[in-house]
């Protein structure tokens, strides 16, 4: 596993927390769906840098 991938990993799961704590919070959609598409580029990202894929 590459440092990079892992820390583009990480970060997609952070930004996922932060969907939960946003939604929960009932701030504003467009916030929310920017975070879920920054979250999904950042996890599909780390997932494809894996080594596995080569």
């Amino acid at each position: 596993m590459n440092g990079l991938s892992t820390v583009l990993i990480v970060v997609g799961l952070f930004l996922v927390g932060g969907i939960i704590s946003f939604a929960k919070q009932q701030m504003p959609r467009s916030l929310i769906v920017l975070l879920s598409i920054s979250a999904g580029l950042c996890l599909v990202a780390g997932v494809l840098r894996l080594e596995v894929w080569n």
